[in-house]
């Protein structure tokens, strides 16, 4: 299960371990903070920069993914074992929480579920929210690394050169199309891929789009590729996670992250840009 309703949750919140992934690039203090004045009763806190991501190199996109050993180090201090039903969940529909979806999988953890609507939709049904950090048990977290599950730089300009992917790039479009930037140094998009902002998988309330829905978008997108032929691109390789659990939520499984996006590409000056 890749999606948890409110009303799920609601019902059995014993039975899962919670995460709250809520983040916001522009200050990357208030996701905790705000976590800290209000969260889903029980919920632990996930830091994108701190325990999502590794260390930032001249070579790196923004946001690189982390050490995987220090990563399931911390699973078992948040009380990750190999039983535990994991709800993830943010402020922004997912964007944040399908990264540690995304890694948690990448970790041989397949029962992790994102919370469709996110912390706004638990608040607008009325559920108890508390303040108090929850105390829990450290496990011992078993990771089983799936290092099929990404592609670094190299691999990638190959396999475009090649045409044997399909790149989806989950940036805006206004960002894709090189009109604005408003983080990075370069505006743009890698040449041969293909956009579909992250916003187009929610509804007017928040909530992800059906799967059929879902399904239709991104295969308009793909032409002939299979699903294992797709790869996920955004500005650091956060927001695409989220269109993988797009592709696994419409049954296109298997597809792939690229980790270190457009923020990554444009670190070497030779690499070719585009703009439509």
């Amino acid at each position: 299960m890749n999606l948890i309703s409110v009303e799920s949750l609601a019902r059995h919140p014993a039975d899962h371990l919670i995460i709250d992934c809520s983040f916001s690039l522009a200050d990357t203090c208030l996701g905790e903070q705000n976590y800290r004045k209000y969260h889903i009763p029980g919920a632990r806190y996930a830091h994108l920069d701190t325990h999502l991501s590794g260390n930032i190199t001249p070579d790196t996109g923004r946001h690189p993914l982390p050490d995987f050993d220090t990563l399931a180090a911390q699973c078992g201090q948040w009380g990750i074992n190999t039983s535990s039903k994991v709800v993830v969940y943010d402020d922004a529909g997912g964007s944040y929480a399908s990264r540690l979806w995304w890694l948690l999988r990448t970790l041989g953890h397949p029962q992790v579920a994102v919370l469709n609507g996110g912390f706004q939709a638990w608040q607008a049904a009325g559920n108890p929210l508390e303040s108090e950090i929850p105390a829990y048990t450290p496990a011992r977290f078993k990771a089983t690394l799936n290092p099929d599950a990404w592609t670094d730089t190299e691999s990638l300009q190959q396999q475009l050169a090649s045409k044997d992917c399909v790149l989806i790039d989950a940036r805006a479009k206004e960002r894709f199309d090189g009109i604005s930037e408003p983080i990075d140094p370069v505006a743009g998009h890698i040449p041969g891929s293909v956009n579909l902002p992250v916003t187009d998988n929610f509804d007017t309330h928040g909530f992800f789009l059906p799967p059929e829905t879902l399904r239709d978008n991104y295969l308009n997108k793909m032409g002939e590729a299979l699903p294992e032929q797709v790869i996920h691109s955004c500005g650091s390789g956060v927001f695409a996670c989220l269109g993988i659990l797009c592709m696994e939520v419409a049954g296109l499984n298997g597809s792939k992250l690229y980790p270190g996006s457009w923020s990554e590409w444009i670190r070497d000056p030779e690499r070719k840009i585009a703009t439509n």
